[in-house]
């Protein structure tokens, strides 16, 4: 028991002297904050007071360079400090956390060679004297620190920039520190203490994910730290911890980009909708990093086509999940277009544009004709192994230096008009390209449709073309649905490139199970220089139906040289309780292990009456909150369920909807439909309308499964009427 006492001393006083320095840095910090800000202040005034005075040379002179060299000086002067600013206001941000909660682990490392063990304390972020004698924390990046993850007690090993250093792990041990204040601390044998884990998941949910440095397991450090890969593929079962992977992954290659050079704005996170954003946008600002760039494919689809309006994802998605013709017809009409034997299709097509749907003409300047048609089409057609984009601009420059190429007084308004005609026939419009590719229609009979496998594109001849009819008709009239918005975003990017994301290094996409081929073809285009992190679920698909074959699939598009597939098959998330129940609509041979965890029975029940339904939704979350559950999701499968519940259901109890277009915060009780629940979770979810009526293929296993997985402690399976077959069980009445 004195030995005991006496290692508690011990670790406190360790705490203390932490606490200390950090605290003292802290200090100096603000005080270099406050002096940076009253320093940039005072430059900016005197900048604005020279000119303002006439005294940076005369601004309004055009021929008055100095002027203009020494405001640049200035403003440069200016945004120096300003970086320096904020560089110290995240420092500051940081040691502000070092000082609450400055390290959750320690080992005790025996490098190979020595006799006494170091002691390495591990946290968020690294803590070490300014002069680097003393390191008093790791950062839970550092190489060092992988030991903690990776190894029980024992011969251990980690990857140095040096090289292998090996030696052995003689103690593990885990603190919980709050406010400065050491609360216990024990040691443990495994990788992760299993205690520790299971109350961290008994918690409440946060309104928005949080780090989970803490408690990354083996198998999720693995991932986080592969650097030897260009392209990383990550098959995870719900509650797995793919999200949490990924940003504690960007954070690490920010970390590692220290030394290549990669910051925050070279790296790319596609997230399934603008919800999924707002719920992971604290996470690395908590492990204190800057947010990397942030997109959903939308993003993509504006920043590609500009000014043309389209159909939103979540509309398209809320068609697709309607038990429908029109529903099936618009999922089918998705994958048909997105498939990879359409893309096939789509680039014998490109391929053909300058050959049959380019309408070359004579070129004419200053009254004369200066280019035949068929000389400028043969241009275009030199060196077919180049992309047509880029055989398109080096014709116009062809053209243009062959005429002023030493003519620099030429008339400025013959040069423009030169100029404008050569935009009309060597930058065709994509627009009426795709139209003529539908309304001519011979490509789409170069593909066996019928003899494809499903999830490759087949289609009858009756389907393939009613797809073409409604695509013509939309077309006509100036509508753009989702699938057609991606098609063009692929037609335009092969025509003319893009250059907006040339500078992302890294990619990482989450939720990629619900992407399609020709959406991977966009992302190969967009990101040529990238590397790519990419996490999904086959089982969480709610369009279409996948298998692991989708992996090849991928790795065959964006054909990077290094791949590799990790499976994850253990559940973090949910009680076991709330896992056995959902594995009734997913393929019973997948191999899914839980985090052994108990909770209380899943509740499925169907209701006779309007009004006893949702009675019993209202007492159900009720219950929820005297259990002190504080985030309850209930879910339906639409966004139109989710009108008609919430009118109903807004006068009994306190509730907030979350709508395809808004960003809100997912605390309290929401209200929001199941594509929107991708990647969320919650503590206790209502599945409103599992009724026969909403559920009935196996695309709606899917979306069931989807939503019962985002419960942690409780989850509730109502309807009105009849209950879904696919639930399997007789309803509790």
């Amino acid at each position: 028991m004195e030995t005991k006492n006496l290692e508690y001393e011990r670790e406190e006083k360790y705490l203390e002297e932490t606490v200390a320095e950090a605290r003292s840095q802290l200090e100096r910090a603000r005080e270099t904050l406050e002096k940076k800000r009253t320093e940039m202040l005072e430059v900016k005034k005197g900048i604005f007071e020279n000119v303002g005075q006439g005294g940076v040379g005369n601004l309004s002179d055009p021929d008055d360079f100095d002027a203009f060299v020494e405001l640049s000086q200035g403003m440069a002067l200016v945004t120096g400090i300003a970086d320096d600013y904020e560089e110290t206001r995240r420092r500051i941000g940081r040691l502000e956390h070092t000082v609450r909660t400055p390290y959750f682990a320690r080992i005790d490392f025996l490098f190979e060679g020595d006799s006494e063990p170091e002691e390495v304390y591990i946290g968020r972020n690294s803590l070490k004297t300014e002069n680097a004698r003393k390191i008093y924390v790791y950062d839970w990046r550092s190489p060092v620190a992988g030991v903690f993850y990776r190894f029980m007690t024992g011969p251990a090993y980690y990857d140095a920039p040096a090289g292998r250093i090996s030696g052995e792990v003689q103690k593990k041990r885990q603190y919980e520190i709050k406010d400065s204040r050491l609360c216990y601390f024990f040691d443990a044998d495994l990788s992760i203490n299993d205690e520790i884990l299971r109350q961290m998941l008994s918690r409440n949910v946060s309104p928005g994910m949080k780090a989970i440095v803490e408690t990354i397991q083996r198998e999720q450090d693995i991932v986080i730290r592969n650097m030897e890969n260009d392209l990383l593929l990550i098959q995870g079962v719900a509650g797995s911890g793919k999200t949490s992977i990924a940003l504690h992954r960007a954070a690490y290659l920010m970390y590692q980009g220290l030394n290549n050079r990669l910051a925050a704005n070279n790296i790319l996170i596609l997230s399934p909708n603008t919800a999924f954003e707002e719920y992971i946008s604290d996470v690395l600002p908590e492990l204190g990093e800057e947010n990397v760039v942030s997109k959903v494919f939308e993003d993509i689809i504006r920043s590609v086509l500009k000014e043309r309006k389209t159909e939103s994802c979540s509309t398209f998605l809320e068609k697709a999940l309607w038990n429908t013709d029109y529903g099936r017809f618009r999922k089918m009409s998705m994958e048909f277009k997105t498939s990879a034997a359409f893309l096939r299709v789509l680039n014998r097509f490109v391929e053909e544009i300058p050959v049959r749907w380019m309408e070359f003409k004579d070129l004419y300047f200053d009254g004369r004709r200066i280019m035949t048609k068929e000389k400028l089409k043969q241009q275009v057609l030199r060196n077919p192994e180049m992309p047509l984009a880029a055989r398109l601009r080096q014709s116009a420059v062809w053209v243009w230096e062959g005429i002023f190429g030493d003519r620099k007084g030429a008339d400025k308004e013959l040069q423009n008009a030169l100029f404008q005609e050569l935009q009309e026939i060597l930058e065709p419009d994509v627009y009426q390209l795709y139209q003529t590719f539908w309304r001519e229609g011979t490509y789409l009979w170069e593909e066996p449709w019928g003899e494809l496998p499903e999830n490759a594109g087949a289609c009858t001849e009756r389907e393939v073309e009613a797809v073409r009819n409604h695509t013509l008709a939309n077309l006509e009239a100036n509508r753009i649905d989702y699938d057609d918005a991606v098609v063009l975003v692929w037609l335009h990017l092969r025509l003319y490139g893009n250059q907006d994301y040339r500078h992302i290094r890294q990619v990482i996409i989450d939720e990629a199970q619900d992407y399609y081929p020709l959406q991977f073809d966009i992302f190969r285009l967009l990101f040529p220089n990238a590397k790519y992190t990419v996490l999904g679920d086959v089982n969480q698909t709610l369009t279409k139906q996948e298998d692991l074959s989708f992996y090849e699939q991928v790795r065959e598009i964006l054909g990077k040289k290094n791949s590799s597939l990790v499976t994850l098959k253990k559940s973090f998330r949910c009680t076991n309780e709330i896992l056995r129940f959902s594995l009734r609509f997913i393929d019973r041979d997948l191999e899914i292990s839980s985090f052994n965890r108990s909770g209380d029975p899943v509740k499925v029940r169907a209701f006779g009456k309007r009004e006893e339904y949702l009675d019993g939704i209202a007492d159900e979350i009720r219950q929820c909150q005297e259990k002190g559950m504080e985030t309850i999701g209930l879910l339906c499968k639409n966004e139109s369920g989710c009108d008609d519940l919430f009118d109903d259901l807004k006068n009994r109890v306190k509730l907030k909807q979350v709508r395809s277009d808004e960003t809100e915060e997912l605390s309290g009780t929401v209200l929001l439909p199941s594509y929107m629940a991708k990647g969320l979770e919650f503590d206790a979810v209502i599945v409103c309308d599992a009724g026969a009526e909403n559920y009935m293929d196996e695309d709606d296993r899917k979306v069931l499964y989807v939503e019962c997985t985002r419960a942690l402690h409780r989850l509730s399976v109502f309807c009105e009427g009849e209950l879904t077959p696919l639930a399997g069980e007789d309803p509790v009445r």
